[in-house]
């Protein structure tokens, strides 16, 4: 898979306020995590990180600061949860010649034959954690659900990685579930309606006897 690239220019500035201004001028701060040394805060443009996130996400990043260029991975992100904007950015500096472990979204693919009969689709793991070199993680494993009928379930252990790609979750981890669509029952309850008889009337409500 080819590399991504990405500009960062180093960050001084720390707290609440140079990050509210860094976004307002168009940027995101990050961190770079480097193995065995200190983490080093920077600041990216933010069209260029989103297009590196939706090409890269979970491959290799060609990350240059200043003169020096390394090979990142995306670790984590966090999003303005009305704008949508991306508020920051965390990078692992990895070794590109070293196993790393990482998760992998898990795409399911067909229209099961439970589904077809009104079940409905059930997807309790999106992600698996997988172990390869970093060029070697893939973009994201599809599972078939085509066959599961309902009351079927497809594991971690049905999935196929690639060539050089460990699956390390546990095979027995359920990823998708046919269920049947729940049965709602509405209990009718009758209710009387109590009439309060104010004191010295007939039930009936006629009037006094004139006499």
């Amino acid at each position: 898979m080819a590399h991504v690239t990405l500009t960062a220019n180093e960050r001084t500035q720390f707290g609440n306020g140079p990050a509210r201004r860094l976004r307002k001028d168009g940027l995101v701060p990050g961190v770079v995590y480097q193995p065995g040394g200190p983490s080093l805060a920077l600041s990216l443009p933010d069209r260029e990180l989103r297009r590196a996130m939706l090409e890269g996400r979970t491959g290799v990043i060609d990350l240059t600061v200043g003169d020096s260029t390394r090979p990142v991975l995306l670790k984590d992100w966090h999003i303005h949860p009305v704008r949508g904007d991306v508020l920051h950015v965390d990078f692992q500096e990895v070794d590109l010649t070293q196993e790393i472990e990482a998760p992998v979204q898990v795409v399911l693919v067909g229209t099961s034959l439970g589904v077809r009969e009104g079940g409905v689709l059930d997807q309790p793991h999106r992600e698996v954690v997988v172990s390869a070199l970093p060029d070697a993680l893939p973009d994201h494993l599809e599972l078939d659900v085509s066959e599961l009928a309902i009351g079927d379930s497809a594991t971690v252990g049905q999935l196929v990685a690639p060539a050089g790609v460990t699956i390390v979750t546990d095979p027995e981890t359920t990823i998708a579930s046919v269920v049947a669509p729940s049965a709602v029952i509405i209990e009718e309850e009758e209710v009387e309606e109590a009439v309060e008889v104010p004191e010295g009337e007939d039930a009936g409500g006629g009037g006094s006897d004139d006499e």
